[in-house]
């Protein structure tokens, strides 16, 4: 029987505490493998987001300690926050070091860091806040295009739903791919996804200070259908290829062609959600004329091809 915590802290995502023993309970009912599933606590009362009084169990020796995250909004103190949860990072950590496995749910990812359990490792967290925990663990490797991420015996996951992606991984583990299918199929959860690239809004991402990008952005999203040209385009600035893309990158980090090539991306995919527009005629309105560039670059991007993309994130937004 696979012993599985859940570690409850003031103000962390109810339905982070119980999604995962939810999704393991159900697997006992379509395999013969058992969980012993508990949610766990030093402290003896805690009350999570919402509201929401929780019931807990003193901490205890466990094969799996899950860590749920908590509501990350701006404005938030998060190192008064962390602070708040010492006994929880320590408890983290005294569990890390029997062996045995720990996994965050979402920014939960930022008390195994604290924890001091992302150094050297492989990471991922949800997109919207992977840059704040690079920038706050630069010991680790973020990697935010994925969705569950183990590395030594510490796993992470990206936002919210991923802790399904992770419990069906478990479960694949544990009572093998059989059980972890049918119960995919049983909770009408997606046992195929393999990245959060097609789920990132890069409206709400964080955007550079700096105006010059933001205006040489403005410009190119203005003409996404046009061919790229460097040199007219730093014309079109009074600056020389090469003052433009040093600017550009000092203050993005990337070149003007890579946030083009992103940019047309983000409008396929507003195009292929919204519209019945074929993928050559969305080709041709984002900057392509080959259909097979266009394609092979917008995988790149989102983990799927512009039809199984269309599929998947389809919506009638009359």
């Amino acid at each position: 029987m696979l012993r599985v915590g859940v570690l409850a802290y003031p103000g962390c995502f109810a339905s982070e505490v119980f999604g995962v023993p939810d999704l393991l309970t159900m697997a006992t009912h379509v395999g013969d493998a058992e969980y012993d599933v508990a949610v766990v606590s030093h402290r003896r009362r805690v009350v999570a987001s919402g509201g929401v009084a929780l019931t807990v169990s003193p901490l205890r020796e466990v094969d799996v300690l899950v860590v749920p995250g908590f509501e990350l909004v701006p404005g938030l103190d998060l190192d008064a926050k962390i602070r708040g949860l010492a006994g929880e990072v320590a408890a983290i950590r005294t569990h890390a070091a029997t062996g045995n496995a720990v996994v965050s749910i979402c920014v939960g990812a930022f008390l195994l860091a604290e924890a001091g359990l992302l150094d050297r490792r492989r990471a991922t967290t949800s997109w919207l806040f992977a840059d704040e925990l690079a920038q706050r663990c630069p010991a680790a490797d973020v990697r935010p295009e994925h969705l569950v991420v183990t590395d030594k015996g510490v796993t992470t996951t990206a936002a919210f739903s991923a802790m399904y992606d992770f419990a069906l991984e478990l479960i694949r583990e544990h009572s093998g791919a059989e059980v972890a299918r049918t119960t995919a199929r049983v909770a009408l959860v997606d046992d195929a996804r393999s990245s959060q690239t097609p789920y990132v809004d890069a409206r709400l991402l964080p955007r550079p200070g700096n105006e010059f990008s933001r205006r040489v952005m403005r410009r190119l999203d203005q003409n996404l259908a046009t061919r790229y040209d460097l040199a007219a385009l730093a014309d079109t600035f009074n600056v020389s290829s090469r003052t433009l893309l040093r600017r550009f990158a000092e203050e993005t980090g990337q070149s003007p062609l890579e946030y083009l090539q992103s940019s047309r991306v983000r409008r396929a995919r507003h195009l292929l959600e919204t519209t019945d527009r074929t993928v050559a005629g969305i080709c041709t309105a984002v900057g392509y004329r080959d259909p097979g560039t266009f394609a092979a670059l917008f995988t790149k991007h989102t983990g799927r091809r512009p039809r199984d993309y269309r599929a998947a994130f389809r919506r009638d937004e009359s």
